[in-house]
């Protein structure tokens, strides 16, 4: 694996367990099983751009 590659692939999965962080952050802090929007926003962001690499990645390896 190209070192590029591996960079934009570590990058993406980062972010993603970013992500899930912010969600259970949401779940175990006051007050408890409430998820502000803003959690679910960040989230969803970075969910968003995570999957964007994963994808542009895939379209670009296999386009020949």
């Amino acid at each position: 694996m190209s070192n590029n590659r591996y960079i934009q692939l570590l990058t993406a999965a980062i972010l993603s367990l970013g992500g899930l962080v912010l969600l259970f952050c949401g779940v175990f802090i006051e007050p408890h099983g409430q998820i502000h929007e803003s959690l679910l926003i960040g989230f969803g962001e970075v969910a968003t751009f995570a999957g964007a690499l994963f994808g542009i990645d895939y379209v670009y390896k296999y386009k020949k």
